[in-house]
């Protein structure tokens, strides 16, 4: 579903990835995992297509598409999600009113009906129940004055009505108390079937457990250095980084 083939971004005269090249599949979950600085959340960000990370060599495939010079709302309207990791507040816009308006720019986009607000409505009562959302967090403005893990909380909540084909998680498990954290999971992992991939990138294993990712990768020094199965993340969590760190050096 989603194939990188040897990318390179720089930033600043710096290059931050360095041939990277990754595979995921549909109907899988890959986690990224790697030390501060590693390029994970400008991986992210060459992938949903913002200002300022282009590559400067190699390509991005969905679905057999290259998808390098879409803008990110052509990307988001073919179906690419990104769980912020430090989501912004918008103060004075309504949760309900953007997430609807982001939902039906999407349809239109694609050549598909607008979602009719009742229609709307009964799908946010049902994403904000499998998040134990309170229904007054709805009425207020967009993550204005909401915690971190309200925050990471309305993330998945948009992810469960857009219905993204791939989803790519920023360090969607910073900030989170264990509670909010297994919410969270359940949230994600209610979105896992065949027909949709997702890229986990995050330090630490705790989300994993809730997630059992069918693959674990280690980016370190612009590139996959290692991949394995699931256990390779709580190799990780009680080793470090060091080996990846000096063998990059």
């Amino acid at each position: 579903m989603l194939s990188i083939k040897d990318l390179h971004v720089a930033l600043d005269g710096k290059e931050i990835l360095k041939g990277l090249s990754l595979d995921v599949p549909a109907g899988e979950v890959h986690a990224v995992m790697g030390p501060n600085g590693a390029g994970k959340s400008t991986l992210s960000y060459v992938l949903t297509g913002r200002e300022g990370y282009e590559p400067s060599a190699g390509d991005i495939e969905f679905e057999g598409e290259v998808i390098n010079g879409l803008s990110p709302d052509e990307r988001a309207a073919k179906g690419l999600f990104l769980s912020f990791q430090y989501p912004l507040e918008l103060p004075g816009v309504p949760t309900l009113t953007f997430i609807r308006t982001a939902v039906n720019a999407q349809r239109k986009a694609r050549g598909e009906e607008e979602i009719s607000a009742p229609d709307f409505m009964k799908a946010a009562r049902e994403a904000a129940k499998t998040l134990r959302m309170d229904s007054e967090m709805l009425k207020r403005s967009l993550n204005a004055g909401f915690s971190g893990g309200e925050k990471k909380r309305m993330e998945i909540f948009q992810a469960l009505l857009l219905e993204p084909k791939f989803l790519i998680l920023d360090e969607t498990d910073s900030g989170l108390d264990i509670d909010a954290l297994r919410v969270v999971a359940e949230g994600v992992e209610s979105l896992r079937n065949e027909n949709r991939g997702m890229l986990v990138i995050t330090h630490y294993q705790r989300l994993l457990d809730h997630l059992s990712p069918d693959r674990v990768h280690v980016l370190a020094g612009g590139r996959i250095v290692d991949s394995g199965g699931p256990e390779l993340a709580r190799e990780l969590e009680a080793a470090g980084y060091d080996k990846y760190l000096s063998e990059a050096a």
